[in-house]
């Protein structure tokens, strides 16, 4: 078991044992069914992994798609689409099929969010220019995105650099996560973020924090919750590394196959998730 894996499980049990719960109240997912989609939650959620000591960001006790991951990151920052089509020819991902919003996109969001205020590209020329300037940020709650068209809004939402030394440190943060389902899905993913653009300015990466403002588990997840915090996870996970390949230095260059992950050992079988849209 990792770091990963203990702070998960002790924020099941702190959502289990003394979180809030929706039920009764008026809520916007619904199951495919039709069933308002209800959750146990808490607020203020902050976590943080040390990259330079092998703090790697992954759970164990099941398995993390993290080339999907780090497949949808790509999507956004470098590709800079909300264009579905782009996201299952290219990347073979189908897990924002049911927020089309009828146009075969996911409306103003996201990648559009980011080529719209060229958000990526200011960051690294500032990071480049100005390394220890205190605006490091991207923020894809863009309000005037949000009301140009449907579509959800974006959860993982900002994320905040700074440079130390010869690291860059980061922040994520998120209005909500669900947490069985994408919390450590999006931890992989914006690691990988953070390695490709520290190379691309020329810096290691540092400490990566992860801020959720609502961490939740859905109904009708209870019964997968037990299951995991009844596994150990993987008993030499401290070993586990995600390896960015050393001969690229050009944010636009990665792709997926420059991602190698190093003694990655899940707790099997996987679990199956319903999801709420």
């Amino acid at each position: 078991m990792n770091l990963a894996d203990k702070n998960f499980k002790n924020l099941c049990k702190e959502i289990l044992e003394n979180g809030y719960s929706t039920k009764g109240e008026k809520v916007r997912p619904k199951y495919a069914d039709g069933t308002p989609s209800h959750t146990f939650y808490i607020n203020q959620v902050f976590e943080k992994y040390d990259l330079s000591k092998g703090e790697f960001p992954i759970l164990t006790i099941r398995p993390i798609p993290w080339k999907s991951s780090i497949k949808e990151i790509l999507w956004i920052y470098q590709d800079q689409s909300n264009e579905l089509s782009l996201l299952k020819e290219k990347y073979n991902i189908h897990w924002w099929d049911d927020w089309n919003v009828g146009d075969g996109t996911i409306g103003q969001r996201y990648g559009a969010t980011v080529k719209k205020h060229d958000l990526i590209n200011k960051l690294l020329n500032n990071l480049k220019d100005a390394p220890l300037g205190r605006r490091h940020i991207i923020n894809l709650y863009q309000e005037d995105d949000l009301e140009s068209t449907p579509g959800l809004y974006p959860c993982a939402m900002e994320t905040q650099w700074s440079v130390r030394d010869k690291y860059l440190d980061m922040t994520l943060i998120q209005r909500s996560s669900d947490l069985p389902v994408a919390n450590s899905i999006n931890k992989v993913q914006y690691v990988a973020l953070q390695m490709m653009v520290a190379r691309h300015v020329g810096l290691e990466p540092g400490t990566f924090c992860h801020y959720v403002n609502n961490a939740h588990i859905y109904d009708r997840h209870l019964t997968q919750i037990e299951e995991l915090l009844s596994r150990e996870g993987q008993t030499d996970a401290e070993n586990i590394r995600l390896i960015l390949n050393p001969e690229k230095t050009n944010f636009y260059d990665f792709t997926i196959d420059d991602f190698t992950l190093e003694n990655y050992k899940p707790q099997k079988p996987n679990l199956k998730f319903e999801l709420a849209i």
